[in-house]
């Protein structure tokens, strides 16, 4: 091979390697290309923890920089949401929306909490009842009822029966606020959010039958399509025991009216035309009838 061409070959190599390093270095020293800061603007935010049902009041709502557009429900004013009840909790430096408050004029505590149209139910509890203090305000609960059919058959023994399923804790105890520590708290009273025909179930519930809470998960809405249990079946293998046919009571003869007596009419009898004797004198005739007396026959 030519050495000349060689040569060349070896003088490129080493010009384009050089030349790469140069452009490596030269794009690593350059500074980067600042990104243009979002936009700031002023929001109404959370100054510390708010808990539910607690009002609001001058310091615990600050403004400060929010990046990017504005929540939908937020304000740009402190005093849009001073005097409002909180309904769900919100945390520090969370901006402070329309949805989380309750209504204006609603005050605090637990009634600024109940929705329009339902109703808060206390429902008296102990720790077996309350699922040992695992209920806590915003988990969904079953109600079930222990309890003897009023009046019917009880030969199927104690029933069981899923009154009420996917309602909503409100509060637990008296105090409707978590502890510092968040473990659960064995209360004596746990509140349900309930429809006005859920409480009058729920007020025969809790003063004639035994009631039972059941803990369920908050996702889960699905409500379940349960017929109830009773204590026979859980002794003869999940069998329901037939009902006993009513005894059969004897039917009295239906008194019968007496029937109407049916007298023969009797028919005179038939009565036979009069003789006719004809008379004659003379140029006079006349006739004379005799009646059949029937004394012949």
């Amino acid at each position: 091979m030519n050495k000349r061409f060689i040569g060349v070959l070896i003088f490129a190599f080493i010009v384009a390697t050089c030349g790469g390093v140069i452009t490596y270095r030269s794009l690593i020293n350059r500074a980067p290309v600042a990104k243009a800061a979002p936009p700031l603007i002023q929001v109404a935010l959370a100054a510390h923890n708010l808990e539910m049902g607690s009002m609001l009041r001058e310091g615990d709502v600050k403004l400060a920089d929010w990046p990017g557009a504005m929540p939908q429900g937020a304000s740009t004013h402190v005093q849009d949401f001073i005097g409002r009840g909180v309904v769900t909790t919100i945390y520090s430096n969370e901006p402070i929306i329309e949805s989380r408050l309750a209504p204006k004029g609603a005050g605090a505590g637990l009634a600024a909490m109940i929705p329009q149209g339902m109703r808060a139910f206390a429902v008296r509890v102990n720790e077996v009842v309350g699922v040992a203090g695992f209920v806590t305000p915003g988990m969904r609960v079953d109600v079930l009822i222990n309890g003897n059919t009023p009046g019917g058959n009880n030969s199927q023994g104690t029933l069981a029966r899923t009154l009420m399923q996917n309602v909503e804790v409100l509060s637990a105890g008296q105090d409707i606020k978590k502890d510092s520590e968040g473990k659960p708290i064995i209360t004596q009273v746990v509140t349900l959010l309930v429809t006005p025909e859920q409480a009058e179930k729920l007020s025969l519930a809790v003063n004639q039958t035994t009631i039972q809470l059941v803990l369920r998960n908050p996702i889960d809405r699905l409500v379940a399509p349960v017929p109830g249990s009773a204590l026979f079946e859980l002794f003869n293998q999940g069998k329901r025991k037939p009902v006993e046919d009513a005894p059969m009571v004897a039917m009295r003869p239906r008194s019968q009216a007496p029937r109407p007596v049916v007298r023969e009419i009797e028919t005179p009898p038939k009565k036979e035309p009069p003789h006719t004797v004809e008379i004659i004198m003379g140029t006079k005739k006349t006739e004379t009838k005799f009646e059949n007396s029937g004394e012949g026959k």
